[in-house]
Parts: C-alpha cells; structure tokens; sequence
C-alpha cells in the first residue's frame, strides 16, 4: 500500500504520524497544488487531505486509488460522483473537535464581553502604575448569568456550548436550522425570536442553502444593539459586508469570528478595516485545532485506514 499525505501542513507539524508507515508506504507532503496533486497521486493507493480539491483533473491518473480520507468533517471539496464513478471510497471525520469548538466559543465570547483588550492595553501601556485608584473599570461588562444565549445549529457542538452556557447561568434558545435537531432541555425559538431577544448569539450550524447569508442587515436589524454575535459554523452563513456596516453603525456591539467567507483572508474582506478589538475579534480558523483534537483526528483517520483495509 503507498499512503499519501497531500497538504500535511494542515493538521500541523507537532501531530507525530509513524503510526501510518504499519500500512505500507509513507509518503508526506505539506502542501499540493491542484497539478502538484494531479502527479503525486498516480501511484496512491489511499489518499489523505484537507481541503485539496479530488476530481477527475487531481485524480485522473491515479488507476490504483482506492480510498480517500478527508481529515475534516465538510467534504465540499470532493467530487463523490466521480468517486463513485471510479469505485473509490471515501472517508470523513465528525464528533472529534466538539470540546475544541465550544471551547473557542466560549473564549471569543469572554474576550468580547469583558473588554479584555481594552484592559490588556490599559496595563501594558503603564497607565495602571500607580493610578488613583487600585481598580478600573471604564469599559462597562456584565455577567453571562442571566442573559439569554442564542444557538443557531444544535448539533453536537451546539449542545456542548449550550451545555457550558447554561452552567454559567446563562438561559439557552436554539434555533435549528435543518428542523431536525431538537431537544427536551433548552427552548426552541423561530430565527426572529432569537435575534431579538439573545444577548449573546453564536452560530454552530453547516452551510446549506438554509444557512448561506442567513446573518445579513435584515438579521442584525433584529438584534440587540448590546448583542454579541460569534461564528464558529462557517464564514458565508454571515454575509461579511452586512456585518461590517452592523459593527460600524453600533447595530450590535462585537462579533467574533473564526470562520471566514474567504480563507485565509481576502484582501477585499469588508471587515479588515475594522481595528478596534473591543469591536471584533477574527481568529484565523483554529476553533478546531486543539492539540488534542488533532491527535483523536488522525486517530480517527488511522483507524478508518485499518477498518478499510482488513474488513
């Protein structure tokens, strides 16, 4: 068996992956073109990727292919007719980011809430030395107790933010966005309701034809202007241009961001020029990448692999 890895570089360089050479041939590349692709594949018997797209133009020439394994959950960049087609299998992964997830979640929303910027840049720029007073609280925040927290998408990690939010006293709404998931527990609301009444807003839903732009200047009309706003589902759920003109009219007061329309960044994003922390945080697509939900990824990925092969 030869075992290709093609865009190594994005589960990154600290994930030790010896456990693959027990298979047969190893071979790793940190990034492939879509041509790159297209020669290194030729001879693969299994192939493994991120966001390489597989198609006929990168696979083509690869006659002894027979399984390919996507080290994310979204499969967007693969074309399954044509897998199917050729007899080639294809694998994903699911359920392995989850605490990652609702982890960043938590995080964006805490350094928005609390200022946290503002207050690191009050002490790092030696204005707390020996001030009047031994506190400072110029930048108003309140608790998460009490306050309504609004979940677009209650899938696994939907349930995991909710679950977190509502140990910290928060009351949970969800919005489900396929009209599947539902739940005993938390207070299933319309999308209008949700808007108008979180506090706290954070987006745990897949794109789909329901989602693409769900979040545009009709929806944060709807909001709060004390609302925070997080996106950890993905970045064309919110049309960006919307979100830019929201956060420049004080339409809702932050958002955080992990996911983008374009990544890594376009250059034309709307919302580069928004500067000021206490307004917006974009993290460059990380939520996921805890170093441990690296290692049960590719866990996962090698125990697919396995299954595979000795079925």
């Amino acid at each position: 068996m030869k075992i290709v890895f093609l865009d190594r570089k994005s589960i990154g360089d600290d994930i030790d992956l010896t456990q693959f050479k027990e298979f047969g041939e190893l071979v790793i590349y940190d990034y492939s073109t879509v041509a790159e692709a297209a020669e290194r594949t030729v001879d693969a018997d299994i192939i493994v990727l991120n966001k390489v797209p597989i198609n006929e133009q990168t696979i083509g020439k690869a006659k002894n292919l027979k399984l390919v394994c996507v080290t994310a959950t979204g499969t967007n960049n693969l074309d399954k007719e044509y897998l199917a087609k050729r007899g080639i299998e294809w694998r994903n992964v699911a359920g392995y980011s989850t605490e990652a997830v609702a982890q960043h979640t938590l995080s964006l929303t805490l350094y928005l809430l609390e200022h946290l910027s503002y207050y690191d840049n009050y002490v790092k720029s030696e204005k707390y030395i020996n001030d009047k007073m031994f506190t400072h609280f110029e930048m108003h925040f309140n608790e998460i107790a009490g306050k309504t927290w609004g979940i677009i998408g209650l899938g696994a990690i939907g349930k995991r933010v909710a679950e977190i939010a509502t140990c910290l006293g928060a009351n949970v709404i969800y919005y489900s966005t396929s009209g599947r998931n539902h739940s005993d527990i938390y207070k299933e609301v319309d999308f209008d309701t949700l808007l108008s009444t979180s506090d706290i807003v954070s987006i745990h839903a897949p794109l789909d034809d329901n989602t693409l732009h769900l979040m545009d200047a009709k929806a944060f009309d709807k909001m709060k202007e004390s609302a925070i706003l997080i996106n950890v589902g993905r970045g064309p759920i919110i049309a960006e241009k919307d979100l830019a003109d929201a956060l420049n009219t004080n339409k809702i007061a932050a958002a955080g961001l992990d996911v983008l329309d374009v990544e890594p960044m376009s250059d034309q994003n709307p919302l580069k020029d928004i500067k000021d922390s206490n307004k917006l945080i974009i993290t460059p697509h990380i939520a996921w990448a805890a170093v441990e939900a690296r290692v049960r990824l590719m866990d996962i990925i090698h125990g697919q692999i396995k299954e595979y092969l000795f079925k």
